[in-house]
């Protein structure tokens, strides 16, 4: 049985179970939270919130999230270690990666690719081993090794600092056999370039790769192409009914569900128990926006709308189970 890395160790891919493919715990502007901690408060008191949060999860029989929270997203293992000793019943996946829209983190500016000029000749990205160790070594000091890899493309397109990111992921990615997630902006059709540079230029299946938040999208025809090409579409988006509502939002999967994609789609809310990157008070026009919603909303209504349990059983846990059973091990 292949294995796959959680926060406390590794399992069996078989012990997955019902899987949640894309929540975060934290996501965090570090240096904001170091310089001005007030909105944080009391460490004690995020990591206790975060523990209750997940046990109400666990509770409703979700057995693993996977947690792509990376570098520009304030990723801090050790907390979410504290967290995952308290809620034993939860495995916690975590991710490698860089989060940008735009221009690659000032680290990097001066580094890897960018003194190909200056060299005359090509660099390698120092990205690339850094991903590698914390898939293959551990994430710092911590122990905890990541299972997969996480990059991203929006509204502002393929910028030169997001094309040399998505590269070091597939490169990454051929040395691990980590599988790939992708943020997407579905109305801007960005899985396109996500299509020509991982898979047609760097060589990553389409399989290999979650095109995260494919489920902003009603393009069903765009979806189609989509999951025709191979791709696992990440409709992870539940409770976050801002620009689609919670009906065109479950009624896109019930449509893909019919048009016989369940196998290649996954569910999540893209939730989190803190999130600095908003004012709080706009918490108040999301109310949906939990850990909860899928199991208490969601499901309920695509079943009454012809979605079956075997449809939901390769959603949750069959295609969750088989992104990850070609993991390497090391």
């Amino acid at each position: 049985m292949a294995q796959v890395e959680t926060v406390r160790g590794s399992i069996d891919t078989s012990a997955l179970g019902r899987t949640y493919m894309h929540e975060h715990i934290f996501i965090l502007n570090t240096e904001m939270q170091q310089n001005f901690p007030e909105e944080w408060g009391d460490e004690d008191d995020r990591v206790a919130d975060a523990v209750a949060k997940l046990r109400a999860l666990a509770a409703q029989g979700v057995q693993t999230i996977v947690d792509p929270t990376v570098v520009g997203l304030g990723r801090y293992i050790p907390r979410v270690q504290r967290i995952a000793e308290q809620v034993p019943e939860l495995n916690i996946v975590v991710a490698t990666g860089c989060y940008t829209f735009t221009d690659v983190p000032f680290y990097f500016q001066h580094r890897g690719p960018a003194l190909n000029s200056v060299m005359g000749a090509e660099v390698p990205d120092p990205m690339v081993d850094l991903f590698v160790k914390d898939i293959t070594v551990g994430i710092a000091d911590t122990g905890v090794r990541a299972a997969l890899l996480k990059c991203a493309i929006d509204a502002e397109g393929l910028r030169p600092g997001v094309e040399r990111v998505m590269r070091a992921v597939a490169k990454a990615h051929h040395l691990t056999g980590a599988p790939i997630t992708v943020h997407t902006h579905p109305e801007s059709k960005t899985a396109l370039d996500v299509k020509r540079v991982m898979c047609d230029e760097e060589g990553v299946k389409p399989e290999r790769i979650v095109l995260g938040h494919s489920g902003d999208s009603t393009d069903l025809d765009h979806l189609t192409e989509l999951a025709e090409s191979g791709f696992i579409l990440g409709m992870d988006r539940f409770g976050l009914n801002v620009n689609v509502s919670f009906e065109e939002r479950a009624d896109t999967l019930v449509e893909m569900c019919r048009r016989g994609y369940a196998e290649q789609m996954v569910l999540s809310h893209d939730a989190n128990c803190f999130f600095d990157w908003m004012d709080p008070a706009l918490k108040d026009i999301m109310p949906g926006f939990d850990y909860l919603h899928i199991e208490k909303e969601v499901l309920p209504y695509v079943r009454e709308q012809g979605v079956t349990e075997e449809q939901i059983t390769a959603m949750l846990f069959d295609v969750p189970r088989r992104y990850f059973e070609n993991v390497s091990t090391y």
